[in-house]
């Protein structure tokens, strides 16, 4: 692409502030032009214009960065799809597995591109194991991911993930991992749930036989955070721990990649056809634990 990618940011909470707005500012591939939030007040501190309706926002950009809850996420990324606009989804990319299949319907009825924020996925640390991983013969894995998250700090009033726990938040993630490494997850075998810690305990089976775990809370009190990701079988065990690289750094990686789909007209590996795999896996869970 030659001419800048004009990006608008929708939401203004400790997330678009902390990541999106920084990492979209300093992009020499990319114009921020403004932020659109339903609340005017929220947006009055930010270095970028507020837009005053949705729909100026569409005229003025040709992609969209989503920093909000899912379930308003979802019906916004349609109605920006079919405004012709690309989009950068956050994760989960829905609160149900049906609007997640809108999503993805509308990104290919408009042939826009779509790329989705899972995060680590775009850190050296993280590819460096997933290739290890695919390269050699495994049979199990596991991923933690523990933290206080809601027990105090910045993301502990937000109430889609006080509602959603970590099966929400960081779940996605962990299963988004576990996919890459071991091969597409093809069943939920368990799913348990204590309530009051938020601790969820999975067992997912993958396509080739292996099985994996996954180990999630927000409601531990654990300093720093505990995020580690294993695998084993024939091969050894290769584990990845680091979390070296910045979120700023990674979503810069994202947008390098979003740029180069969207100038090719290629659909990234992380789009929102995904972003619905990782939420139909989601749905399973929620519907063996209520």
């Amino acid at each position: 692409m030659t001419a800048p990618l004009r990006v608008a940011v929708i939401g203004a909470g400790p997330w678009a502030r902390e990541t999106h707005i920084p990492a979209l500012s300093a992009h020499p591939g990319v114009e921020l032009v403004g932020v659109w939030t339903r609340r005017p007040e929220a947006a009055e501190d930010l270095p970028v214009p507020r837009f005053d309706s949705v729909e100026a926002m569409f005229d003025g950009c040709d992609a969209v960065s989503f920093a909000v809850p899912p379930e308003v996420q979802a019906p916004l990324a349609v109605t920006a799809a079919q405004a012709g606009k690309h989009v950068i989804l956050d994760k989960p990319i829905a609160d149900t597995v049906e609007a997640a299949e809108a999503i993805v319907a509308a990104v290919h009825a408009a042939d826009v591109r779509s790329i989705v924020t899972f995060t680590r996925r775009y850190a050296p640390e993280t590819r460096a194991f997933v290739a290890a991983a695919q390269a050699g013969e495994y049979a199990g894995g596991l991923g933690r991911w523990i933290s206080g998250a809601l027990l105090g700090g910045r993301y502990s009033s937000s109430q889609w993930r006080r509602d959603g726990g970590a099966l929400l938040d960081v779940g996605p993630h962990v299963i988004d991992l576990l996919d890459a490494a071991l091969g597409p997850i093809t069943e939920v075998i368990d799913a348990r749930l204590i309530a009051a810690d938020d601790l969820w305990h999975l067992t997912l089976g993958h396509a080739d036989g292996a099985t994996s775990t996954a180990q999630l809370s927000l409601r531990v009190p654990a300093q720093p955070t505990v995020t580690e990701f294993s695998v084993h079988g024939h091969d050894g065990v290769v584990t990845l721990t680091d979390r070296t690289t910045g979120s700023v750094e990674c979503f810069t990686t994202l947008v390098d990649e979003f740029r180069t789909a969207i100038a090719t007209s290629t659909d990234h590996p992380l789009d929102a056809a995904r972003g619905l795999h990782i939420q139909r896996i989601i749905g399973e869970v929620q519907s063996r634990v209520t």
